[in-house]
């Protein structure tokens, strides 16, 4: 199965989990300023926005490789990429991982177990490990497997002897042999580079795909709050936090998708995915308002997992995978100005993404 077709898979699970918060519950808080028509009229209009932010941040990334200036080959594409992470790095510890705390040590769920153990984060942490398992053995899978073909194509390219007893024959057999092996060597760091590359080019690939699922679990869930609330006062500075987050979440996924070199086919699957998640959720929550209990056990369990099981995924990726792999990156090292900037824009990131924690 091919991964658009499974991410396709994945998002359609995803998307029916929230339904089984349907039960009731005594432990419920009423919106204080319940207005439907206004309510609809908000969904609707953030629907649109949301969709529009994030197609647009994921696709600066994809377009600017078109042009030299914003090319993966240039510093400014560290620095957006920096930004993006810290965006991404603050949405997992600030806005995510808390609330999943606060889901599953709620007063609508039984005391034991849940406010004996911190199960959002436990969960946050074996979903990082969890993450790590797939993004090693993922590689490591597609390493091995690019190494083999290219070990394979270099025996069939070997020099054979020929038979009989004519040695001119042999002699000129020994000197193409000889001469081929020089080149070999001549052109060692060539061919070593295109393996480098070849393995580079399969970890951007395993990054951009589990970024992706990450992004995708909770953007679901905060879709579908968003599309259930009632309430103008709670929507409309949502919309406005989430457009924000969608977009430097979008420049930070399109950066990856980028440096993967997918088939056009592909890129457009996995910007669509992204786009489509949170106004999809909106549009769920919107079509179960009317019977989705937020407060109710089973709700409260399911958001608070999958929000911790997101945390987790989105704070490895930002720190390993987005991070770490940028700021070690030969280019950067060798540049202090560069570092600096890169550091700088980080922190802004990360900076802004925690401030809208204040209205959303």
């Amino acid at each position: 199965m091919r991964t658009p077709q499974k991410l396709s898979l994945l998002l359609i699970t995803l998307s029916l989990l929230p339904l089984l918060a349907r039960c009731d519950c005594e432990c419920s808080f009423e919106d204080e300023d319940v207005d439907e028509s206004t309510s609809r009229k908000l969904h609707i209009a953030a629907i649109f926005i949301i969709l529009a932010c994030s197609a647009f941040g994921c696709l600066i990334p994809v377009i600017g490789k078109n042009f030299p200036a914003l090319s993966p080959e240039r510093d400014i594409f560290f620095v957006i990429k920096a930004f993006a992470a810290g965006v991404i790095l603050a949405t997992g510890f600030i806005h995510i991982l808390p609330e999943a705390f606060d889901k599953l040590n709620s007063p609508c769920l039984n005391e034991n177990p849940w406010a004996n153990f911190p199960f959002a984060g436990f969960a946050a942490m074996m979903a990082a490990i969890g993450t790590l398992m797939i993004d090693t053995l993922a590689t490591g899978y597609f390493t091995r497997a690019h190494n083999n073909k290219a070990a394979t194509g270099a025996v069939s390219n070997e020099v054979r002897a020929p038979k009989g007893d004519d040695m001119e024959a042999v002699a000129a057999a020994d000197h193409s042999a000889h001469v081929h092996i020089h080149t070999h060597v001549a052109h060692g760091h060539a061919h070593g580079s295109a393996v480098d590359g070849g393995e580079q080019l399969l970890r951007y690939r395993v990054i951009s795909q589990v970024l992706e699922l990450g992004i995708i679990v909770h953007s679901i869930i905060i879709g579908i709050s968003l599309g259930a609330s009632q309430s103008p006062s709670t929507i409309r500075p949502l919309v406005a936090a989430l457009s924000f987050h969608q977009f430097f979440e979008g420049i930070g996924l399109g950066g990856c998708i980028v440096q993967a070199q997918f088939k056009i086919k592909s890129v457009i699957m996995m910007i669509i995915f992204f786009s489509l998640t949170t106004p999809l959720g909106i549009a769920i929550g919107m079509g179960i308002s009317s019977v989705y209990n937020e407060s109710s056990p089973t709700a409260l369990i399911v958001e608070g997992i999958l929000d911790s099981a997101s945390a987790g995924i989105l704070i490895y990726m930002s720190l390993v995978d987005l991070l770490a792999e940028d700021f070690m990156n030969p280019r950067v090292q060798s540049k202090g100005k560069l570092q600096l900037i890169i550091n700088t824009a980080l922190l802004i990131g990360a900076g802004l993404m925690s401030l809208l924690a204040k209205w959303a």
